[in-house]
């Protein structure tokens, strides 16, 4: 089920795509999954066509779901390699964290803020 806040300052087609991205990783939504048509969801959710296309391509670009043509969106196997990527880039981080002598609670703050600040790429050192 996806829910769109129209009162929050998080624009919709970015709710949609953290919701259906979590329910991927979470594998709520299985590998092989077709969702629905981008003209579909957006009656279904009261949003413009443009505002659910783009968070497909989003999640295409994420590799989290394939367009296969006239066939519709699928969830990607891509996924699957998403997530393990995750799950090293996390480990890396821990090792980074303990090697300057940081503790669990300011590596999880680190971490909220970069999420918040909405970067996604690193910078330049």
């Amino acid at each position: 089920m996806i829910v769109i806040d129209t009162a929050s300052p998080v624009p919709p087609f970015e709710q949609l795509r953290a919701q259906l991205a979590r329910q991927i990783q979470d594998r709520e939504l299985a590998v092989g999954a077709r969702l629905p048509t981008i003209r579909h969801l957006a009656a279904d959710l009261g949003l413009a066509v443009n505002t659910v296309g783009r968070a497909y391509r989003e999640l295409e670009e994420a590799g989290l779901i394939e367009t296969r043509g006239r066939a519709g969106s699928f969830v990607s196997a891509a996924g699957e390699e998403g997530l393990e990527r995750a799950r090293r880039a996390a480990a890396d981080y821990a090792a980074v964290i303990a090697s300057v002598g940081l503790g669990p609670g300011e590596a999880i703050r680190i971490v909220q803020a970069a999420l918040a600040s909405g970067r996604t790429t690193p910078t330049a050192r």
